[in-house]
C-alpha cells in the first residue's frame, strides 16, 4: 500500500498521549518544587501554599511521576532498547541537526530517533533513581545513611534531568517544528514522517507496523 504524502498516519495513541503529558506535568512540576527546596526559594514555596505543604504536593507528585514513568515502558521501552547499525549513522551524523558544519547526513530512522531513544533511557535510568531515592527520604527520614546515600542520589539525578529537560523540550518544539502534533493529535503527515522516520513509514506501507 503506497501511502501519499497528505495522507495522516497515527504515531500515537490516546493513551500514551495521556501519559506523555501526566509525565510530562508531574515532572515540571516535582523540578520546581525540588528547585524550590535545593534553594529553599520562598516565592516557590509561596506558590504551592508553604513549605510544608509544597513537601506533601512533591512526595504525592511522586507517586503520580512514578506510576506514569512505568507505564510508559509499554509506550516506547521496546522501541527505545532496539538499536541498530542506523544509530551509529545517526549518532556519527550529529542527526542531522549540525548540517551546516557537518556534511554527513542522519540515515533513516523508526519510529524514535536514535536521540529520543537515549533521551528516554536516561529519563528511565534517572527518573528510577529519583523515586527510589525519593522514597528513602520520604519514608526513612530517621535512618542517617539511607537519608545520606538518598539525598545525594536525589540531587544528582535532579541536576541530571534538569540538564536534559530543555534539551528535550526544545527539540520537540521549536527544533523541530511539526513533532508537537504528535502528543496533541498523535497524528503526522506522510511526508514528514518520511523525512523523520522512513524505516516506519516503509513497514506501515508493507504492513509491517501501525
Amino acid at each position: 500500500m503506497k501511502l501519499k504524502n497528505n495522507d495522516m498516519l497515527q504515531k500515537e495513541t490516546s493513551s500514551s498521549i495521556l501519559n506523555h503529558w501526566v509525565l510530562a506535568i508531574s515532572c515540571l512540576l516535582l523540578s520546581l518544587s525540588g528547585f524550590g527546596f535545593l534553594y529553599h526559594i520562598q516565592f516557590i514555596g509561596s506558590l504551592f501554599g508553604g513549605f510544608p505543604m509544597m513537601r506533601n504536593i512533591h512526595n504525592w507528585l511522586g507517586v503520580i511521576f512514578s506510576i506514569s514513568l512505568t507505564m510508559s515502558l509499554f509506550n516506547w521501552g521496546k522501541e527505545c532498547i532496539t538499536f541498530g547499525y542506523y544509530d551509529i549513522e545517526w549518532c556519527l551524523a550529529a542527526g542531522g541537526y549540525l548540517g551546516k558544519f557537518w556534511k554527513k547526513k542522519a540515515p533513516p530512522m523508526h519510529k524514535l530517533n536514535t536521540g529520543q531513544k537515549a533521551f528516554y533511557l536516561c529519563l528511565l535510568i534517572f527518573g528510577f533513581g529519583i523515586i527510589l531515592s525519593g522514597a528513602g527520604i520520604w519514608l526513612m527520614p530517621n535512618h542517617q545513611a539511607v537519608m545520606v546515600w538518598s539525598v545525594i542520589i536525589h540531587n544528582i539525578c535532579f541536576i541530571l534531568i534538569g540538564i536534559f529537560l530543555p534539551i528535550h523540550i526544545y527539540l520537540s518544539t521549536l527544533g523541530n517544528p511539526g513533532t508537537l502534533r504528535i502528543m496533541t493529535s498523535g497524528t503526522v503527515p506522510v511526508w514528514w514522517a518520511r523525512k523523520k522516520s522512513q524505516q516506519w513509514v516503509e513497514e506501515v506501507e508493507e504492513g509491517r507496523s501501525h
